[in-house]
């Protein structure tokens, strides 16, 4: 188990990239499996959970050609259904929660389909209902093993139907999706999940020969097509890192430039952080942050403390609230986060109480951070990395503190961010990796 070692108080200046969008790319590479035929990403980031979704598909008999920096070419013309019933693949596919969203594309093209009880962050509870929900309405059954934590499906016939989903999963509604683009007629989604990423999803898919329409909004229609052809697609910048390094930036004091951020698909996540009262300019696609000592929280206009929540797109993204959270550590003023998608991804905040923040966990959902205006500086410290986010958080915490800290289990990180320790070490911070 790898770990980092950070000094604390460097003043980081300098241009970052954001790599390829981790949650479009999980989507996406299972999307090559509805065609025999070659499909090439751009800009598919090198990070441990697509790397291992990509093993994932080779043992499934896809050849996949590696290309230069962030392309790959696939070809799903020989896939070994049987490796899916494999002790191999049900180990492997239990450790990665993308990994759910091979089933919609094997579904679609040969009608039956396998996946064990899939990983991921350990977040709080997050119900595959949605995705199973919407597999039976377009004619598929299913079989769940509680011994084994298996499940079987089988579609003879898969028919287009209105499906009104009981949540707007990302995940499920990429999963329905790609299951209903071959299925016999038209399927209606309402209440679908309408991020960027799963957006992405659906131009890729009828650029290889689906009709879906209505992409943007929570209403899909898609009429069923039989054969799927190749395409070049390219993937979106993460945001996710782009919303990290505004909290980096506005933490550690830094004078940073992200590049390439495709303002036009950021939602609300430039105007959230400024609501913690971060300068932030924008640029075309450039977003420039500079040294900032003091940033306070806006007020709610009739005074009250604000609250910054997580909502569906396009409110603010759920994975940016541990960044918000950390963020607010050193503002001036006071702010409630409500986390209401996940009731375990809060708990963090015991180490940046260790390092001396000042923050009242109200309840599993809810954290009130007291900011601390840079009255004192965080403290070093030893800790965990507990999940991806919380992890870049923590890292966050610690490149803003005094002292020398040590965050272990970075695999967490490593699997959503591409070489953090050395691209910021390429603008002035002090990260060591160890082994």
């Amino acid at each position: 188990m790898g770990s980092f070692k950070i000094k604390g108080g460097n003043k980081l200046n300098g241009e970052l990239t954001p790599q390829g969008a981790k949650n479009e790319a999980l989507q996406v590479v299972c999307a090559v499996l509805l065609t025999p035929e070659k499909v090439t990403l751009h800009n598919l980031p090198d990070i441990r959970d697509v790397n291992f979704l990509i093993d994932l598909l080779e043992e499934l008999g896809v050849k996949v050609e590696r290309k230069g920096k962030g392309t790959v070419h696939f070809t799903s013309d020989n896939i070994n259904l049987d490796y899916l019933l494999s002790d191999q693949f049900k180990q492997r596919a239990a450790s990665l929660r993308g990994s759910i969203m091979i089933m919609g594309p094997l579904l679609a093209r040969f009608k039956k389909a396998y996946m064990p009880k899939p990983g991921g962050d350990k977040i709080g509870a997050r119900p595959l209902d949605t995705h199973f929900l919407g597999f039976e309405k377009l004619g598929a059954t299913y079989t769940y093993d509680s011994n084994s934590g298996f499940y079987t499906l089988k579609a003879d016939n898969l028919t287009g139907k209105y499906i009104l989903l009981d949540e707007p999963s990302v995940t499920g509604t990429a999963n329905i999706v790609m299951t209903a683009v071959m299925a016999k007629g038209k399927t209606t989604i309402y209440n679908a999940a309408c991020e960027p990423y799963l957006q992405q999803l659906c131009s890729m898919l009828n650029s290889m020969g689906a009709k879906i329409t209505g992409v943007g909004s929570n209403l899909l229609t898609i009429e069923g097509v039989t054969e799927f052809g190749g395409c070049v697609h390219t993937l979106l910048p993460d945001f996710i890192e782009v919303g990290s390094f505004i909290g980096l930036a506005a933490m550690t004091q830094s004078n940073i430039v992200i590049k390439n951020c495709r303002v036009d698909m950021l939602g609300r996540i430039p105007e959230t952080f400024m609501r913690l009262g971060i300068d932030l300019t924008i640029k075309g696609d450039d977003i420039h942050i500079p040294s900032q000592k003091h940033y306070e929280i806006q007020r709610m206009i009739d005074g009250s403390i604000p609250t910054i929540y997580d909502a569906p797109w396009p409110g603010f993204t759920p994975d940016l609230l541990s960044i918000i959270l950390v963020t607010a550590i050193q503002a001036s003023g006071t702010v409630l986060i409500h986390q209401k998608m996940f009731d375990s991804r809060l708990f963090f905040i015991d180490r940046l109480k260790d390092m001396g923040a000042q923050i009242i966990l109200c309840d599993p959902h809810r954290a009130t951070v007291i900011g601390l205006n840079r009255s004192s500086n965080l403290k070093s410290t030893k800790m965990s990395s507990p999940d991806i986010r919380a992890g870049v958080a923590l890292l966050i915490a610690a490149l803003s503190a005094d002292g020398t800290s040590t965050i272990s289990n970075i695999e967490q990180i490593d699997r959503g961010y591409q070489f953090i320790d050395t691209r910021l070490n390429a603008i002035g911070a002090d990260i060591q990796r160890v082994d």
